[in-house]
């Protein structure tokens, strides 16, 4: 298969991984994994089945026991390992998450492998920091505090976008806690999430405890949410199957954590640096060739700044190089698939009948799943392309009057994952960081995250938090625990059930 494709060998065995093993997937049905920057089918496999997906379950449930009751600091210590082995595996890991997804070769080794190996290092340290509240009198006659226990088997769902980070963000936090997880991935991207479960074999993690089950989401993804002996469900993708993973998962009262879509506005107050505002919106509407749910998608600009932050975004998008994902000076890759990169061209070619592009709005001629960097003006608030998630590399630009329009704007949408406000003034960013209804609001910047701190969103972009200690709320359950400290056979409060004081 030559160089670019070598790294494709080690899924021989299958696209499975259960119980610290590779196998191949029971459904009787081939998925195909295809070069987005070519359209060749680089990879086949057989599609996980329901039997797989009980498999994998009965594997987390087994692995769970010992796990839980591993010390912070062994569970804490595994972790190092794990991250020292991604550190020495991270060139082919770059690899193959470019060839999967068609990212560029500068974004996977710059920012998808080592911020997984950060996001690995830091649960390794919150990992030792599992603690409830301290020991206390809060009634005059008992000592009370508070643990944090792991909740059980974990079953995950990530999305294609961010396969490897998406993979990581699920499986750190639940096995830092001491749960065991299956993980299910999208079909079409599986590969990186496979490395990363082979990865936790390698670094000692004990078999069961991280599995994964590549198959279709209308049987192996609903058989995972549904399980009866899966006590948590964490999914992240389209506010649409969010709402069916919810269905689901309720109906047997587990545990929900949703990362759902996302429209994030793009705030350019008048007393803004119009220079940096416009390589913000460039930068943060095309990383990952737009398909980030973080990504900035509208652009609200003051009206004094506008013209000039127009023309300023669209002379740089035409600046940007697409090419071949593996070529260091490419900038943009394809999207994912050519049935994604033809449903964002159908939103952009819909909204010509009532808004201007002024800049892309077309495929480049080639085999593969290409879309030019797009910027379109005019459109109306309310029409489709400033309200729905496009997940490609296109810009909407607005402009507004006053401030209250302006936040009004930014959150007229159902969403609210990320938002940004450009601005010079300390009394308009703390206000747009009070009244932007989103989990994330960046000031004079937009969309750098860090393992620090929470990513999760509002309204229909999901609850619950990725990262940082606070996902630790997600993956853990807590108990309080009392203790009489009178040593009286008879307590007062008896007498509300027999006798008097």
């Amino acid at each position: 298969m030559g160089n670019r494709h070598h790294v494709l060998d080690r899924f021989a065995e299958g696209a499975q991984y259960i119980g610290g093993r590779p196998r191949p997937g029971t459904s009787g049905r081939t998925q195909h994994i295809t070069d987005p920057a070519t359209g060749e089918r680089v990879h086949s496999y057989e599609l996980a089945g329901t039997d797989d997906v009980d498999d994998a379950v009965a594997a987390a449930r087994a692995a769970f026991p010992e796990w839980s009751r591993a010390t912070p600091g062994e569970r804490s210590d595994a972790l190092h390992r794990l991250a020292a082995v991604l550190a020495g595996e991270a060139g082919d890991i770059a690899r193959v998450e470019s060839l999967q997804c068609g990212k560029p070769i500068k974004l996977t080794t710059e920012f998808d492998v080592p911020g997984t190996i950060d996001n690995t290092a830091f649960f390794a340290g919150a990992a030792r920091r599992l603690q409830g509240q301290s020991a206390g009198e809060y009634s005059a006659d008992h000592t009370s505090y508070t643990r944090r226990e792991a909740i059980g088997v974990i079953g995950s769902i990530a999305p294609w976008n961010y396969p490897l980070q998406m993979a990581a963000w699920k499986i750190l936090p639940a096995i830092a806690a001491g749960n065991t997880i299956v993980l299910k991935p999208a079909e079409i991207t599986p590969l990186t999430s496979l490395l990363l479960a082979r990865a936790a074999t390698a670094a000692g993690i004990p078999d069961g405890v991280v599995n994964i089950v590549s198959g279709a989401g209308r049987d192996a993804g609903e058989h995972l949410v549904g399980h009866p002996d899966v006590a948590m469900t964490s999914f992240t993708g389209s506010t649409a199957v969010g709402r069916r993973v919810a269905e689901i998962a309720g109906a047997t009262a587990k545990r929900l954590h949703l990362e759902l879509g996302g429209k994030a506005p793009f705030v350019v107050f008048d007393d803004a640096d119009p220079e940096a505002a416009i390589h913000g919106a460039v930068a943060a509407s095309l990383i990952n060739a737009g398909q980030d749910c973080t990504a900035a998608t509208r652009v609200y600009v003051q009206r004094p700044l506008y013209d000039r932050v127009r023309d300023g975004i669209a002379d740089l998008m035409a600046t940007v190089r697409l090419g071949d994902p593996f070529d260091p000076a490419t900038d943009l890759g394809p999207l994912v698939s050519h049935a994604h990169r033809d449903r964002v061209a159908g939103l952009v070619d819909r909204a010509r009948a009532h808004a201007t592009v002024v800049t892309g709005g077309e495929a480049p001629d080639s085999p593969g799943a290409y879309y030019r960097p797009t910027l379109i003006a005019g459109a109306a608030q309310s029409s489709e392309i400033v309200q729905s998630e496009i997940f490609g590399p296109v810009l909407v630009i607005l402009p507004f009057d006053s401030d209250d329009e302006g936040i009004a704007l930014a959150n007229d949408t159902p969403y609210g994952l990320a938002a940004s406000a450009w601005t010079r003034d300390v009394y308009r960013a703390n206000r747009a960081t009070r009244e932007i209804a989103a989990g994330c609001v960046w000031i004079n910047d937009h969309i750098p995250i860090i393992s620090e701190m929470p990513h999760g969103g509002y309204k229909a972009s999901g609850h619950g938090k990725d990262m940082s200690e606070y996902s630790f709320e997600e993956y853990t359950q807590v108990k309080h625990v009392m203790f009489d400290n009178t040593a009286t056979v008879r307590k007062d409060w008896h007498r509300t059930v027999f006798g008097d004081r």
